[in-house]
């Protein structure tokens, strides 16, 4: 297939203004700061909506509108003394200064970008109160907004701190690819003694020890010894990979067995990891700008409160030619009212609960703007080792070459010598016997197998690089239809006698059918992703009702098999574990990882499923649809009150006595806030009629 390298996708944690696309720019260094800051910005909002939050109260018993309103209501009148506008005036400069000054400076960023949004909003609608509330107190007649200032700026600090707290931290990826490597390499001298040193002063043709179960430290060639390697999470290959001289191992891959010597042959950034970097800082920094839709909504309102401002305004002003001071009041307050205190509550409650409803039934929802597009999936990409199956080996298949030996006898025999290792394949074949034997004289075969004494038998379970060393006689047919499936082979020898082979395979989760069969029920299409051969893909995928998979992809192509099914016209969902699916999972529309993968892929998700369990994708899909519509349902009542009032402020039945009052909008926008948060309670009810 061809390969296009254009980006499609979604930004990274966007947060009405607060942005972080600039992750992994400068390192592991300078993203270590970057989640610092994140911290700094939720602490910073804490404190200023509690600052803001103390002034308003004086702000509120100081503001005429306030009084007229509690004297209309209750019949009480509010005393007044000397000065107390002035005063009034100082506390609601100090929180339109304090309490206003993330969203005065959000607007520069959004207008910069030209991307205008809710900051952009709540900063027109602040600074149109303040500035005109500022010509009342020293110049002109006219309704002070202070308690309007006060008020919005006070609920919007609560709903962007809410937000930001519900939401996880900026993805720390680039740090952890940095973790993955050893800090220090075995390094052999010249005169043949080791010295420990860091790995960062290795240079090219340097030769380095590792031991059975260290990180492999460079990438480079094997020069001594025979072993086995897990690169599972490097490279989405299950099966372990024997290496001996000549073979090429990657930097990060596990040595399971034997020792082994290497010559260096890549450092810095030529390696394999620094690669992977590369292309997981690449994938999240080509993301395209796509708003969240209280920012949609918001863009929106700011054209409306201006357009009707203005409006207004001229309408008064020269076509019915009303004095200047009562024409920029009716403008004023129409831009004022325009921006509603319930929006700045109507999304970050949502999400707050639904954050709270996925984090119960196992969904950790880090990006909230993929989340929200994660209603729109319709072709789901699974990785298929670690996530599809679980990563580990079990018994598939035993064949007799003894009739007088049965499955369970071969199985048995193969078990009780396995018991013994640690190595993967073994505890698959351990896995799957029930009864073991005792067995005396153990000893390891390095790069090759086990053996050891059972019931006076000479008992081995070996590699077929082994049999083929040894020039030992196999009946070739039944191999090969083994084989042929693309599972991994070893054979049971009983004094030196073939007796038989036990076929393993990467296990399947059991949920992964029915996940796939539910995904397909509702019109998304399911592909399989991996690094295994064709074989074994097409069993994987044949068992699982996969009709479409990509095997044998190397670490670098995946992204590009991602973009090439987004530009078949595809939203596309990513679900995967290892350190090779974190391009990847960035270059999706939506990255999902599973729970138990490496750090890498989980902090370059968008979403992580932490039961490790594929139906959870569906959970994912099916939340995120409620979710967004209510959030829809929550603007609607957020802004709805706005076709009322918006007219009502601008005078439209003026000439019939009826002209909103500050009084009566504050009314409208209590029942507004009220509706808003009850409605958001109502996504935890409904989760539980659905699924509890």
């Amino acid at each position: 297939m061809v390969h296009n390298n254009t980006h499609e996708g979604k930004e990274k944690h966007r947060t009405h203004g607060w942005s972080s696309e600039d992750k992994g720019q400068g390192g592991h260094t300078e993203h270590s700061d970057h989640s610092d800051h994140h911290e700094l910005m939720i602490q910073d909002f804490r404190k200023r909506f509690w600052v803001s939050l103390v002034l308003t109260i004086p702000v509120l018993l100081l503001s005429p509108t306030i009084h007229q309103f509690i004297y209309s209501v209750f019949g009480f009148s509010v005393p007044s003394f000397a000065g107390d506008i002035y005063l009034l005036y100082i506390l609601s400069t100090a929180i339109f200064l304090y309490g206003g000054l993330p969203f005065l400076k959000g607007i520069v960023r959004e207008l910069r970008s030209k991307n205008p949004g809710m900051m952009t909003l709540i900063a027109v609608a602040i600074t149109v109160a303040y500035s005109y509330s500022t010509v009342v107190v020293f110049w002109i007649d006219g309704m002070l907004l202070f308690w309007e200032l006060a008020t919005l700026i006070d609920i919007m600090l609560l709903g962007h701190w809410m937000e930001m707290r519900s939401v996880m931290r900026a993805s720390t990826a680039l740090q952890e690819l940095v973790k993955l490597m050893p800090s220090d390499a075995h390094l052999i001298l010249s005169h043949g003694e080791i010295e420990d040193v860091p790995v960062h002063e290795l240079k090219v043709n340097n030769r380095v020890l590792v031991k059975p179960g260290e990180k492999i430290p460079v990438d480079g060639v094997v020069v001594d010894g025979q072993s086995w390697v897990n690169e599972a999470m490097l490279t989405g290959e299950s099966n372990l990979v024997p290496k001996s001289n000549g073979d090429d191992v990657i930097a990060g891959a596990i040595n399971e067995e034997g020792s082994l010597t290497i010559d260096v042959k890549k450092v810095g950034k030529d390696s394999f990891l620094s690669q992977m970097l590369d292309l997981v800082t690449k994938a999240q920094q080509n993301k395209s700008r796509t708003q969240n839709l209280a920012d949609r909504a918001a863009f929106w309102l700011t054209i409306i409160a201006l357009t009707a401002g203005g409006i207004t305004f001229f309408t008064w002003l020269i076509v019915i030619g009303t004095e200047l001071a009562f024409s920029l009041e009716r403008a004023v307050t129409v831009m004022v009212i325009t921006c509603p205190h319930a929006l700045g509550l109507a999304i970050p409650l949502v999400v707050a609960v639904s954050a709270t409803i996925g984090a119960k039934s196992g969904l950790l929802i880090r990006n909230r703007t993929a989340f929200e597009s994660a209603r729109k999936v319709n072709a789901v990409i699974f990785d298929k080792t670690g996530t599809l199956t679980k990563g580990e080996f079990g018994v598939s298949d035993v064949v007799p070459f003894d009739s007088n030996l049965d499955i369970d006898e071969i199985l048995k025999y193969a078990a009780s010598i396995e018991s013994n290792s640690e190595h993967p394949i073994a505890k698959g074949i351990v896995s799957g016997s029930k009864a073991y034997y005792k067995v005396s004289d153990f000893s390891s075969i390095p790069g090759k197998g086990t053996h050891g004494i059972v019931n006076g038998k000479d008992i081995k379970v070996v590699s077929p690089g082994y049999i083929k060393e040894k020039g030992i006689q196999l009946p070739d047919k039944k191999i090969k239809d083994i084989k042929g499936q693309g599972k991994t082979i070893v054979f049971v020898l009983f004094d030196d006698y073939p007796v038989g082979i036990i076929g393993l395979e990467d296990v399947i989760r059991t949920e992964s059918k029915q996940a796939v069969k539910l995904l397909k029920k509702m019109g998304i299409k399911c592909l399989m992703l991996t690094g295994d051969n064709a074989q074994v893909a097409e069993s994987v995928a044949d068992q699982i009702g996969i009709e479409e998979y990509f095997a044998g992809v190397l670490p670098g192509e995946k992204a590009s098999r991602i973009r090439e099914v987004q530009q078949r016209g595809f939203t596309v969902a990513m679900v995967g574990d290892g350190i090779n699916d974190a391009p990847a999972l960035a270059q999706a529309d939506i990255g999902i990882a599973i729970g138990a993968g490496t750090d890498v892929a989980v902090e370059t998700a968008d979403i992580v499923l932490v039961k490790n369990n594929p139906l959870d994708v569906l959970a994912t899909i099916r939340l995120s649809r409620r979710t967004y519509n209510k959030m829809v349902q929550n603007l609607f009542w957020a802004t709805g009150y706005n076709a009322l009032a918006i007219p009502l402020a601008a005078g439209v039945l003026y000439q019939q006595g009826i002209l909103l009052s500050p009084a009566a909008g504050a009314v409208l926008m209590s029942l507004s806030t009220i509706i808003v948060a009850l409605n958001a309670r109502l996504l935890s009810i409904d989760n539980k009629m659905k699924y509890g």
